[in-house]
């Protein structure tokens, strides 16, 4: 949990004054989670004494990230920590007391041997205080292990500190354009911009009518050229990784709920909203692990690699997994939500990645490279790649602290322009994100690498290198053809639609 560039943990960009002591809150009712963690879960191993050391920081970032319901944890923390050294030191004295009992026992028995059988009187009360002492220590240790309990499940709560590259509030930051040759204003002034929900429907490869009788509202069916068209993005996007060495992976869809929840994904947000699938599981099998749908293949591909040691010479470490993904999505339906921009199910291409863990500050000069950093960059060079070779216009935002998940330090997103939200965020919206998680999900998952023979956690990155939907809505909307009612394929696209280079209707 170390800020970027090796910076120290504490010089986090924020005042000094979030550090001083300030009176304990009192204590709250800390959100339990909603499945139970089983025996073979990965062990958490957080930096608890990093946090207490930086109450004020820890609560600064839960502000302003928005994680409201976490941002006196750092403090309950402290409190917690105090009353388990009071029980410590409780458990000490009487241990103490029932050592110097157990020696006294002894020694009356060895009198009791030496007088060759002679009565030795032993004083019942010395009985009666060792068994009293046994019972008030396993009392306190009952109170220790409670103590313990919470402390770590508040620890790991807590979001990741955010990066010093990481705008503070709810605005992100411009930091460059793509395709910048396609924006609106070069087309032709009679343009006419159509919706991907009309053109898909006119052309025929998009069916909602029918998903809305199978599956409700937010799913969706590809017919024809558009399901072409979605392995043709798959496998483009698939060979612009592979070219800068990603090995592919195809993960399962299916998870435990403790893994998703490890990588950053709850179950329920801070705002008590779903985001994630729970399974349902029988009766018979309420015993077992709960098990949730995969938001992304950030979670399935993180958890390849819990509970073992990667070594050295295999990192940077390069995955791109191509899946299903399932989010719940909850929220009121609205303009941004209409066709394939938010829907439940999609087809996405992820990159994950461990690196080498950032050195701390005082091992840190100018001469050492931070993996992690140069790893951040390659993942928006790909996205870049593809989505230029797509000709999308597009904008590239650092985002702010409220838009940052729990696992991330630090994210970029990048957005295309859609005509149909011209009227929202003037035609912005989302395609791919790219995150830096630092040791937060090593941590989580019990992933260590080693590292001149000493085990540390490595640093992970995840980057979308494509989400169907989004960009097939947005290939519809920007390569429509009004005049002849037809969609110009992208040319990269065109050797895996079998050198097709229009859609047009059937």
């Amino acid at each position: 949990m170390i800020p970027s560039r090796g910076l120290s943990r504490a010089s986090i960009g924020f005042p000094a004054a979030a550090n001083c002591a300030r009176p304990l809150p009192r204590t709250q009712c800390h959100p339990r989670r909603a499945y139970t963690r089983p025996a073979f879960a990965p062990k958490p191993t957080i930096d608890i004494k990093h946090i207490r050391r930086n109450p004020g920081l820890y609560e600064q970032n839960c502000i302003d990230r928005n994680y409201a319901a976490q941002s006196d944890s750092s403090w309950r923390i402290i409190e917690l920590h105090k009353q388990w050294e009071e029980l410590q030191q409780s458990a000490r004295k009487l241990r103490s007391r029932s050592k110097l009992l157990h020696m006294q026992l002894a020694k009356a028995a060895t009198r009791m041997k030496d007088t060759e059988g002679e009565k030795v009187p032993v004083k019942q009360g010395i009985l009666a205080e060792a068994k009293e002492l046994k019972v008030q220590l396993s009392a306190i240790e009952a109170q220790e292990a409670a103590l313990q309990e919470e402390i770590e499940s508040r620890a790991q709560d807590l979001p990741n500190l955010s990066s010093t590259h990481t705008p503070v509030g709810t605005e992100p930051e411009v930091v460059g354009y793509i395709n910048e040759s396609r924006a609106p204003s070069t087309f032709p002034s009679d343009t006419v911009w159509r919706s991907h929900v009309e053109i898909g429907q006119e052309l025929g490869i998009l069916d909602f009518s029918g998903s809305a009788q199978t599956s409700g509202w937010g799913w969706y069916f590809l017919v024809g050229d558009g399901a072409l068209l979605e392995q043709a993005l798959v496998q483009y996007a698939l060979g612009v990784a592979k070219r800068r060495g990603w090995k592919a992976v195809a993960p399962p869809s299916l998870v435990y709920s403790h893994i998703a929840s490890a990588c950053g994904f709850q179950p329920r947000d801070q705002n008590g909203e779903q985001q994630i699938y729970a399974v349902e599981q029988s009766e018979k099998d309420k015993s077992k692990p709960q098990m949730a749908l995969a938001g992304t293949a950030e979670i399935p591909l993180a958890g390849m690699k819990a509970n073992q040691t990667i070594e050295e010479p295999q990192l940077p470490l390069k995955m791109v997994g191509v899946s299903r993904c399932y989010r719940a999505e909850a929220g009121a339906r609205g303009a941004d939500t209409k066709g394939l921009y938010r829907v439940h199910e999609f087809t996405k291409v992820e990159m994950f990645a461990w690196t080498k863990p950032q050195p701390d500050q005082e091992h840190f000069s100018s001469s050492v490279t931070d993996d992690s950093e140069v790893l951040f960059e390659e993942m928006l060079g790909i996205q870049q790649e593809i989505l230029e070779g797509l000709g999308l216009h597009c904008r590239i935002l650092e985002m702010p602290t409220t838009d940052l998940g729990a696992s991330a330090t630090r994210k970029r997103d990048i957005e295309a322009f859609f005509p149909s939200r011209r009227e929202k965020d003037e035609g912005w919206g989302e395609v791919t994100s790219t995150s830096m998680c630092t040791d937060y999900q090593t941590r989580r998952l019990h992933t260590r690498t080693r590292i001149a023979g000493k085990l540390e956690f490595p640093y992970t990155l995840n980057g979308t290198a494509l989400a169907v939907p989004r960009v097939l809505a947005a290939i519809l909307e920007n390569h429509w053809n009004e005049k002849d009612g037809v969609v110009m394929i992208p040319e990269v696209l065109r050797s895996f639609m079998g050198g097709q280079t229009t859609i047009e209707k059937p």
